[in-house]
């Protein structure tokens, strides 16, 4: 055999051993907080947010009353509006803003913002700045117990928070 050969063979075979352990990549488990979507049935509103889990907490203490609270956890939560739509009496015009709201024991606040991007805690702190709405939604209590914070839309449109034993109710139009 020529020594081209048998050099071409070797840097071959190195090669691929090089490329093989390139491939190889280690995948992380699942998020504490996974990332998810809600749509109303005619897909006019999108929510993207993540699900903080429960995990033994008080949810009092995850989402106190009257105090700004980022509805979700890591990246600020984003619904974006296909049409102008009406929440809890306000006109909102088509786009994508942040959502945060203030807990209370018989309502929510609920604050939209056009700042964008917003990342944990700042999701909370800039709900002042780029204020676009604020409007109410009616707090209640269900017996059953949901362990992620869940956003959902019924028939009608209107959206739903859900977490633990407490549910909101935003009125949509």
């Amino acid at each position: 055999m020529k020594k081209s050969t048998i050099f071409t063979t070797i840097a071959f075979a190195f090669m691929m051993l090089l490329s093989t352990n390139v491939n190889a990549q280690k995948f992380s488990g699942l998020d504490k907080s996974p990332l998810d979507m809600s749509s109303s049935k005619d897909k006019t509103v999108r929510v993207i947010y993540s699900r903080p889990q429960l995990k033994g907490r008080d949810l009092a203490k995850l989402a106190p009353n009257g105090k700004v609270w980022r509805t979700g956890a890591n990246e600020g939560t984003e619904i974006t509006f296909a049409k102008d739509m009406t929440l809890g009496g306000k006109s909102v015009k088509a786009g994508t803003y942040t959502m945060t709201s203030i807990p209370g024991e018989k309502e929510w606040t609920i604050i939209l913002n056009s700042t964008l991007g917003t990342w944990g805690g700042n999701a909370g702190k800039k709900a002042e700045s780029g204020e676009v709405a604020r409007f109410m939604g009616k707090a209640s209590t269900d017996s059953e117990a949901l362990e992620a914070f869940s956003i959902a839309f019924d028939n009608k449109g209107h959206m739903h928070f859900g977490w633990g034993t407490m549910r909101v109710a935003i009125p949509m139009n």
